[in-house]
């Protein structure tokens, strides 16, 4: 007898329609499965036959034969084990069910408990597409799986509940429920009023903020870099509901997700050690699981000490910073995840970290200071917008008792910003000060004549890039949306030019 029981795979944050179709006739007694599985699938023949055994059904003892199709998309994963197992005992002509218009995801337990799998939003969402009314999902999974309105999502248990659903008995397993979440957009732990001090700094992360352009931080040990990083997510704007789902698409690919909390709503700040390898921070695996870079999106990567990463580390970003996406190329597949995030990099001036220091001297020779600063590339510089020197905080700013600054109002002028730029690119496919390029670059960057002189004057003094120019000219243009100015004047040139402290060429000397 023949069954088939739908299902659905998953190869990056692309989702596909899965059919497992169960034969079983007469012959000797065999467990044949084809359909291009990976060894996570091909194990589970022995967890099926158990957990059916285990909750008191037999396994068929004829010819068993099931297909993954299409046969010529490899399958990876452990999902597939309960809709074969409903296979089975359908086939079989133990299980009598209609698998109409039903999709089921999930891992077996030897004694038929259904663990949770990765991944679940991305295929729920394409099951919502294709056409499913109902998707069954292990039980952890549901709450994740109900984000997605438009389809019935149904958490389960263990093979009972699941049977005695398809029997007629709909109250043995749980439907999802999004309306019953909770969720809090402002859930952070620090503040920008608690920063004492570090003005240029906290502008120039404002700045970053409202164009969305990428920043080094620069300066000796304790001046701060770290604790102005991590508040950086507090000002940016909140996420909305597409993006919101773009994030939580890429945990739950990554297995990152909480079970409890599974709709991300906060900007995501991901900061890795720096011995991390190239596949940590791209992306990789077997599987080809999202790195770093893409558990950034929409969010915040930050890279502490950027000297001290591997040099094909710290060189991976370059394209990546460009497109918004990185795509990772096997043998056999290829799979694009987006990395749409604002790169934070901090680095100390020096070895020993005290180069330039008001009252600390600096220990290392100039030759020291020089090849220092060389393991951080040109290129990649000019794909950070803004350099800024972060000074060591003084005594009377640290123990001073005035308020500072609350992130939330930081935010209010960020979002103001923000909302200027999309009005002014939506025909455009980016709707940031930091993703103009070429045409855009000229129409949109009108300076007046005395900012312009400026310009000129500062691009041949330090020998800037014609990137290094561009991103000026970038800034220039965030800066006076922040004015609410539509030409760009000399004072925001001037502004712009002292962010770029990596191109001066005193401050090597």
């Amino acid at each position: 007898m023949l069954c088939k029981v739908s299902s659905m795979g998953l190869l990056g944050l692309n989702s596909y329609e899965v059919l497992v179709e169960v034969d079983v006739s007469v012959g000797l007694p065999t467990f044949e499965l084809v359909g291009l599985a990976d060894t996570a699938v091909k194990e589970s023949r022995e967890r099926v036959r158990t957990s059916l055994r285990n909750c008191g059904y037999e396994f068929p003892t004829g010819r068993v034969i099931i297909n993954l199709a299409p046969a010529d998309v490899k399958k990876m994963g452990p999902l597939y084990d309960l809709p074969r197992l409903l296979g089975i005992g359908s086939a079989g002509g133990q299980l009598r069910a209609n698998f109409k218009n039903c999709c089921f995801l999930g891992q077996l337990s030897l004694g038929g408990e259904v663990r949770r799998c990765f991944g679940i939003l991305p295929m729920v969402i394409k099951a919502k597409e294709i056409g499913f009314e109902k998707i069954f999902v292990p039980y952890e999974n549901l709450k994740e799986a109900s984000v997605v309105k438009g389809i019935d999502s149904y958490g389960v248990k263990n093979i009972e509940d699941i049977i005695s659903f398809l029997k007629g008995n709909e109250a043995s397993v749980l439907k999802g429920d999004f309306n019953g979440f909770n969720f809090s957009y402002d859930n952070f732990d620090v503040d920008f009023s608690e920063v004492k001090g570090q003005y240029l700094a906290k502008r120039a992360l404002e700045i970053a903020a409202a164009g969305g352009h990428n920043l080094l931080l620069i300066g000796s040990p304790g001046a701060g870099k770290s604790m102005l990083a991590k508040r950086l997510p507090t000002i940016l704007p909140r996420l909305n509901f597409d993006e919101a789902i773009e994030v939580t698409k890429i945990h739950s690919v990554a297995g990152k997700v909480s079970c409890e909390n599974p709709l991300i709503v906060t900007r995501p700040f991901r900061s890795p050690h720096h011995t991390i390898s190239t596949a940590g921070l791209s992306g990789g695996g077997n599987n080809v699981r999202p790195g770093e870079l893409s558990m950034a999106h929409n969010g915040v990567l930050f890279l502490d000490e950027l000297p001290e990463f591997k040099r094909d580390v710290k060189e991976i970003l370059r394209q990546p910073m460009e497109d918004g996406q990185i795509t990772l190329t096997r043998a056999a597949i290829s799979v694009t995840y987006p990395c749409s995030c604002l790169v934070v990099a901090a680095m100390n001036p020096c070895p020993c970290g005290y180069f330039g220091h008001p009252t600390k001297k600096c220990s290392c020779p100039q030759s020291r200071v020089e090849k220092y600063l060389a393991k951080v590339s040109g290129p990649l510089l000019d794909r950070l917008d803004i350099h800024v020197d972060v000074e060591p905080v003084e005594f009377s700013d640290l123990s001073s008792v005035s308020n500072e600054e609350p992130s939330k109002d930081i935010r209010d002028r960020v979002e103001k910003a923000r909302i200027l730029q999309r009005e002014r690119y939506k025909n455009f496919n980016f709707s940031q000060n930091s993703k103009l390029c070429g045409a855009a670059l000229k129409q949109f960057c009108k300076l007046s004549s005395s900012a312009r002189r400026l310009l000129e004057d500062v691009f041949k003094k330090f020998g800037m890039s014609a990137r290094a120019y561009d991103k000026i000219l970038k800034v220039s243009r965030t800066i006076a949306d922040l004015d609410g100015e539509h030409l760009i004047q000399d004072g925001h040139v001037a502004e712009a030019v002292q962010y770029r402290t990596m191109d001066r060429k005193y401050w090597r000397n």
